[in-house]
């Protein structure tokens, strides 16, 4: 009895599981078989018990249940599924296991998809399938905390030598004043550090969030799906199991999965194994599809067998974090600045204590009753160690002058501030480096197609034979060559047909070209593109790719079993595998050179109109030359009956002329490198204002990449200067352009959108890559995404490029004015006097709050024209130029002379006293770099306040600038060590600090030169001057 219950109800379990690939009607013929089966097994069992145990079964027979619940409604699960299998079968390749669970159409059949239409695509339908097998994302290894970047920030060279001046000004200002008030100038310093880690700390912290925002951003590929018999485009995130997702050539392969239909597909696999070779993907051999590696060759559908963390990429990838960390050759520069300027403080700090030292010990020293300090052995041990402090103390004020804290921060702003704008004017950032090297940029090699144009194409020509096709255009054409027609275009596309949900019109899908084949082909041909597909089988595709410009499909009719070989691609390069044509009356006529010249001149008519040109042509194949052809995987490509010619018109984007006329004014070159033929990219080049109209291929201004490619190594570098345009090139034609511009010494930006185009791209300064039309390849090799693949964001990315160096030469001008100054005026009162002006906690005021704020109004200016009326900057151009030599040395002069007179004649000057001196001193310098602060603003035009009124956050800072001076001069007297003033005393002050504006209008009269200037030699000179300096000291 057991066994058999056991037995029906296995029967009854296995028949309770209705398979949802049945269709509705189905299902409730089975639901219906299933309860009349169960209903008679329980009966028959119930009735006519086998069993040994009589009473047992008298028990059973007798206490029937009340009634009998079945549970008939069909399982939404996928409990027969082991989904960890499958995942290994294809991570391993185990073909043999694959063959056992009935292949691919097998696994399509486990995973309820229709390999022709796909999963159903209801919301329950993806929910379901994402519970059941996870969402297509990969756990990524934890952001970094803010705690991270505070330690990352202590360990920078300047803030320990900062800490390092903190402890011994603590301890030696507390040893000599008590701690009550010896705390000041250490606890200051530390306070300065504790300000400079915070910032730095928080700008890098936002920054690396700012990245992570960019990161999701750039990993949100779009993919084409099949759901309910609709080709769609999705996010990469909602791709789920069982999805058949379409592939062509420059796709990242979304998921892992197996190979559906399709052909030549090659796949680069180098970001799996490393492997360079391309690996073939078909049906028998090798099925298998991996989730992050990219279609080489070919197109194809896959069906998705295992998303986010259950495929090998997304294990690979939650191992790998972002380097957010990235230094900028500009940054490097700047660190390289700062270390040199900390260098020279040092070594003026140590010239300054060597000079004390010997001035005190040599009786050269006087207290503050005018006797001589040192005494030799009369004087106590306790006064010299503390004479002694007060002179270490003195050279470590020095050192803190010296350390330009700010230079980073400036950086680190100007570079966060501008991607986050670039990011609101359509240009994503992949690399940092790409932000500042754009403003040196002086070629742009862009493409036409979607960059300069707008990429919405419609066929508007249609030539049969010699005779132009215009108006209902089905009836007029021969029904041989109709057919002909609609069966290259149906046949030979990666695009595709839906209809509409409204059922009323068509759906297109496809590269733009693609899709208005397509659609002239429906609406004015009333091609049927499903009808077609039924009536032939496809035997062998050549897919088109950039170098060939071409695409081939062999094919079998069925109704006939007659081979037929379709070419579609650039107009003159199927007009030469062409020796027949048709006629408009469908008769075959043969090619000869006076029929060749007259298509020729067609193309060239249509070409010079802005038009894209595509040929169709035909041959049947004899069964004997289909089967050699078939052997050496090679399509008819001579011989072939020419059917016809389409013009397709692509307009110039509105606006691209005027920011190719903006780039060329700024002095950067733009070249368009184009797959068009020649007569096509001349007159787009015209349009959009690259090419005059007197320029041609005679001055070398327009030539072929063939051409260009055939020139020795001599000869290109002797002509790429002059090269406007290069028509029908290749990724290799671009390539060699890039690197022939490289060699000459230009800083190259390279648009490219194709997988072809990666090697450009990588090879260039800054790669531009293009967001819609973009493949993923292209996306990866390049350093900034343009959103809307309009030229125009080029032109914008170039404005933003040249503001960043820009807003950082004016923040090095302003901050290395006020360190010059603050250095010169504490080694000369120091070694003169023995004492120095300007305590530490008021250097560091101006040091580090000035300086954080001036580097923060300095960094937002926006771009502006004067930045595109200047030439580019070369690799060599030097961080800081004669302009801002004579800009900087003019204040910093200016400065110098107020503050030593002040210094020296300013008690007598204003009737003071020497406290009330220093803070007039300190007052003056810190309201001399307010005032500096406009005057950095331009570095060349003489009227520093144009614009002022649009930059709020520049006149926000200098106003909470001023105020915090007045709290620290006003009410922070012990802390800073000054002295209230009065009225006249800050009108004296803002009166000196203003005369600044006057002299830099003065200063930007006086030509500079082009030549460099030398620093070493400088640097040279000054080191004498000490060295005389301290030979005179040590005379006395």
């Amino acid at each position: 009895m057991s066994n058999n219950l056991d037995l029906s109800l296995v029967c009854m379990e296995s028949l309770l599981e209705v398979p949802s690939t049945l269709s509705k009607p189905k299902k409730r013929w089975h639901l219906a078989f299933a309860t009349i089966y169960c209903s008679r097994a329980l009966y028959s069992l119930l009735n006519h018990p086998v069993s040994n145990n009589k009473k047992r079964s008298k028990t059973l027979l007798t206490s029937p249940p009340s009634f009998v619940i079945l549970n008939v409604e069909p399982q939404h699960g996928f409990s027969n599924f082991d989904q960890h299998s499958l995942t290994q079968i294809v991570k391993h390749k185990s073909l043999t296991q694959l063959l056992e669970l009935g292949g691919v159409e097998g696994v399509a059949i486990i995973l309820e998809t229709d390999v022709k239409n796909g999963i159903h695509g209801a919301v329950e339908d993806v929910t379901r399938r994402r519970k059941a097998f996870g969402s297509n994302a990969y756990r990524k290894p934890p952001t970094k905390s803010f705690f991270y970047f505070v330690v990352e920030a202590i360990k920078d060279v300047t803030i320990l030598i900062l800490v390092a001046c903190a402890t011994l000004s603590l301890g030696f200002g507390i040893k000599e004043q008590g701690p009550k008030e010896g705390w000041y100038d250490g606890g200051s310093i530390l306070v300065a550090v504790f300000l400079v880690i915070s910032v730095s700390a928080v700008s890098n912290f936002r920054q690396n969030r700012q990245f992570d925002k960019l990161s999701k951003v750039s990993d949100n590929i779009q993919v084409d799906v099949v759901r309910d018999g609709r080709r769609q485009q999705i996010s990469i995130f909602e791709v789920v199991v069982g999805d058949v997702v379409c592939l062509k050539i420059g796709d990242q392969v979304p998921a892992d999965g197996l190979f559906l239909d399709g052909h030549s597909l090659q796949v680069d696999e180098s970001s799996m194994t490393g492997e360079s070779d391309h690996v073939e993907v078909n049906t028998s051999l090798n099925p298998f599809l991996f989730s992050g590696t990219k279609v080489a060759d070919g197109y194809a559908r896959m069906v998705v067998t295992s998303v986010g963390m259950n495929t090998t990429w997304g294990e690979m990838m939650s191992t790998i974090s972002r380097d957010t960390n990235e230094q900028t050759p500009l940054q490097a520069r700047l660190n390289k600045l700062t270390s040199s300027i900390g260098k020279v403080g040092l070594a003026v700090a140590s010239l300054v204590l060597l000079v004390l030292l010997v001035r005190y010990f040599t009786g050269h020293t006087e207290d503050e009753n005018g006797n001589q300090e040192f005494h030799g052995n009369l004087t106590k041990a306790d006064d010299v160690v503390n004479a002694v402090v007060r002179i270490i103390a003195v050279a470590v004020t020095i050192v803190v002058v010296a350390i330009p804290e700010g230079l980073p921060l400036a950086v680190t702003l100007t570079l966060a501030y501008s991607m986050k704008r670039m990011m609101a004017e359509q240009a994503m950032v992949r690399r940092l480096s790409a932000c500042e090297t754009m403003g040196s940029a002086t070629t742009i090699c862009t493409d036409k197609t979607g960059t300069l144009t707008l990429n919405q194409m419609k066929v508007t020509k249609f030539w049969l034979g010699q005779d132009p096709i215009r108006e209902d255009a089905s009836s007029s054409i021969a029904t041989n060559v109709l057919k002909l027609i609609q069966q290259g275009v149906a046949l030979n596309t990666t695009g595709s047909i839906n209809m509409a949900t409204s059922g009323s019109r068509y759906e297109f899908s496809g590269s733009p070209t693609e899709k208005a084949i397509l659609s002239w082909a429906v609406l004015e041909l009333n091609m049927d593109m499903e009808e077609l597909k039924q009536t032939c089988t496809i035997l062998q595709v050549e897919a088109f790719n950039s170098e060939k410009k071409r695409s081939g499909v062999a094919l079998r009719s069925k109704a006939d079993n007659k081979v037929h070989v379709h070419w579609k691609g650039a107009a003159e390069m199927i007009l030469a595998m062409c020796s027949t044509y048709y006629d408009a009356s469908g008769s075959m006529r043969d090619l000869d050179h006076v029929e060749r010249t007259t298509f020729e001149q067609i193309i060239q008519g249509m070409a010079a109109s802005s038009l894209r040109c595509i040929a169709f042509a035909h041959s049947q194949l004899p069964e004997e030359e289909h089967e050699i052809r078939e052997a050496t995987q090679k399509l008819k490509e001579d011989s072939l009956t020419l059917i016809g010619l389409v013009g397709i018109k692509d307009p110039c984007r509105a606006g691209v002329r005027k920011a190719v006329e903006d780039c060329q004014y700024a002095g950067v070159n733009v070249k368009m490198i184009t797959g068009d033929n020649i007569f096509t990219a001349r007159a787009i080049a015209t349009e959009c204002g690259i090419l005059r109209p007197d320029q041609d291929m005679n001055n070398e201004a327009v030539v072929e990449g063939e051409v260009f490619r055939q020139y020795t190594p001599e000869e290109r570098m002797e002509k790429v200067d002059k090269i406007r345009v290069m028509a029908r090139s290749s990724p290799l034609d671009k390539l060699l352009m890039v690197q022939c511009l490289k060699q000459k010494g230009h800083v190259v930006a390279v648009t490219g959108d194709g997988a072809n185009d990666a090697p450009a791209l990588k090879a260039a300064d800054i790669g531009l890559s293009m967001g819609i039309q973009g493949t993923e390849v292209a996306k990866e090799s390049s350093d900034i995404i343009i959103l809307d693949d309009n030229f125009a964001s080029v032109a914008t990315v170039l404005r933003w490029g040249r503001c960043v160096y820009n807003n950082i030469q004016k923040f090095i001008q302003f901050q290395l004015t006020v360190n010059v100054a603050a250095l010169v005026i504490n080694f000369v009162a120091a070694v003169s006097a023995g004492e120095v002006p300007l305590t530490a906690v008021q250097l560091l005021w101006v040091n580090l709050i000035m300086d954080t704020l001036g580097a923060l109004a300095l960094a937002t200016e926006q771009p502006t024209k004067e930045l595109m009326e200047k030439p580019p900057m070369g690799r060599t151009e030097p961080l800081i130029s004669n302009i801002m030599w004579r800009n900087l040395l003019a204040q910093a002069l200016y400065q110098i002379a107020v503050l030593l007179t002040l210094q020296f004649k300013g008690e007598s000057i204003f009737g003071v006293s020497e406290k009330v001196k220093d803070t007039l001193i300190f007052n003056t310098f810190v309201l001399c770099q307010v005032f500096n602060e406009f005057n950095a603003r331009k570095l060349e035009k003489k009227n520093v306040f144009k614009g002022l009124h649009k930059n709020k956050l520049f006149l926000g800072i200098i106003g909470i600038t001023i105020i915090l001076q007045v709290v620290m001069v006003e009410f922070l007297k012990k802390f800073a060590d000054t002295e209230r003033l009065d009225w006249g005393q800050w009108g004296a002050c803002i009166g000196i600090a203003a005369a600044s504006w006057p002299i830099g209008w003065v200063v930007k009269c006086v030509p500079v030169s082009d030549k460099p200037f030398k620093l070493s030699k400088v640097v040279g000179i000054s080191l004498q001057r000490y060295k005389l300096l301290l030979f005179s000291f040590l005379s006395l």
